[in-house]
């Protein structure tokens, strides 16, 4: 039989001797035949077919393929949250309305749950393909929206969330296929790179508005360059998509049980749903909540920044966490509780922030890997898992965008804060119940 070396090619050798080019592109296109000793070199020693720089060449293509993988990623988070420091400067330039500033971030949250049924294209032209499609209009949008105009503003957000929101879908189908053993472990350092990622685009807003010419506008197109210069690391990664590998219906395979009628794959969705709420709510409010106990806005955002930087901490220890068997019920719940514990202590105890935050810091960083993770360990294959992915994430983005608005809608009617975070505080008790449902050993 012909010998394959791990670089994918096939070798028919006899006393170390090559084969010809026609036996190659037989064995390249899958032909694999019996020699019948008619001009066909007999395998004597196959370890000799292999090139002694396959083993680094297949090295080198793994190094290559992370890297462009990690590229990727991190153009998930930029275009939203470099918007935030700068919103008061857009407005001023752009005479927006309250409502219509407060549009601006909530927007392409209903994009994500809108489009990310668009992920089945991956299905059509696989899944490299559509991820370099995605690419190109994060790029694209994010270049539109930094034009000036307020069309050009809300148009180029909804171009670039169109590509985020299918995008968000794709990777974590991606994970399952590639690192099905390593689930985790690869969730949690894609997480650790989209939210460094995030607050680098935070921390960077403003300083590049002031030292930039274009000012707020040369600011937010500066990450249309990185996302360009990811889509150049990724095409190499689309000639590999030579089929379409995920996002197949489930109802299309009749063994398979329709996703959406799967009780885990609720659980699942209604866990990642309240998780993006709660942070969503947390990262629009609590700066102002914080404000109005006694903080400047300069202080109040550091403690937010603190709040976002505990995740990176903690996701140091949660692949270990992760790999503790198969159940995560324990983790799951404690996390969520510990989220209204400090949601609690925000209420009845303001002039302690910065130790509710981190506390609550803390447990976002294990609930929000875990939601994601959560995906590729409840689906028996990338197919399944791109199924619960685009089901997943178009409803918990749709909860997400609500949280923000129906939080504020509350404080006013109430007057006061006590209201809204008692609210918030039981959304994460009931955030532990689905913990319960979504954390158990089962497939969907």
């Amino acid at each position: 039989f012909p010998h394959r070396c791990h670089s994918g090619r096939v070798a028919l050798v006899k006393g170390g001797k090559r084969p010809s080019s026609t036996d190659r592109q037989k064995a390249e296109m899958g032909k694999f035949f019996q020699p019948t000793g008619k001009n066909l070199p007999v395998i004597d020693r196959p370890g000799e077919a292999c090139s002694v720089d396959d083993s680094a060449t297949r090295s080198w293509r793994r190094v290559y393929a992370l890297i462009a993988f990690f590229l990727l990623v991190a153009n998930l988070r930029p275009a939203l949250t470099s918007v935030g420091p700068m919103l008061a400067m857009i407005r001023s330039d752009l005479g927006l309305s309250g409502a219509a500033a407060g549009l601006l971030p909530t927007l392409p949250l209903l994009i994500f749950a809108i489009f990310s049924p668009l992920a089945r294209l991956g299905r059509v032209f696989g899944i490299e393909r559509t991820l370099a499609a995605c690419l190109g209009l994060i790029a694209a949008g994010i270049a539109v929206r930094s034009q000036g105009s307020t069309i050009a503003l809300f148009g180029g957000t909804v171009i670039f969330a169109v590509g985020i929101g299918v995008a968000n879908v794709l990777v974590p189908s991606v994970i399952k296929r590639d690192f099905p053993h390593r689930v985790g472990s690869v969730t949690t350092v894609y997480v650790m790179v989209m939210t460094l990622a995030g607050a680098a685009a935070t921390g960077l807003a403003v300083p590049l508005a002031t030292h930039l010419a274009g000012g707020w506008r040369s600011s937010l197109a500066a990450w249309a360059g990185f996302a360009m210069l990811s889509l150049l690391c990724w095409l190499p990664m689309t000639s590999k998509s030579d089929a379409p590998v995920a996002l197949a219906p489930v109802n299309e395979r009749p063994a398979a049980r329709p996703i959406w009628r799967s009780a885990l794959a609720w659980q699942v969705t209604l866990y990642m749903g309240l998780q993006f709420l709660i942070y969503y709510v947390m990262i629009a409010w609590i700066p102002l909540f914080l404000a109005d106990h006694g903080r400047s806005r300069a202080e109040a955002g550091w403690l937010l920044s603190l709040y976002q930087t505990m995740t990176l901490a903690i996701g140091i220890i949660t692949p270990a966490l992760l790999r503790r068997g198969r159940d995560q019920r324990p983790l799951a719940v404690i996390g969520s509780l510990t989220t209204a514990l400090s949601i609690l202590g925000l209420t009845l105890a303001p002039n302690l922030a910065i130790w509710w935050l981190i506390l609550g810091g803390a447990s976002f960083g294990v609930t929000f890997i875990l939601a994601f993770a959560l995906v590729g360990m409840r689906s028996a294959d990338h197919r399944r898992a791109a199924s619960l992915s685009s089901m997943t994430q178009a409803s918990a983005y749709l909860i997400a965008a609500a949280g923000p608005v129906a939080f504020g809608w509350i404080h006013d009617l109430a007057a006061n804060w006590t209201v809204p975070m008692a609210i918030l505080m039981m959304i994460a008790l009931i955030h532990a119940l689905a913990g319960l449902g979504a954390g158990r050993n089962g497939q969907v």
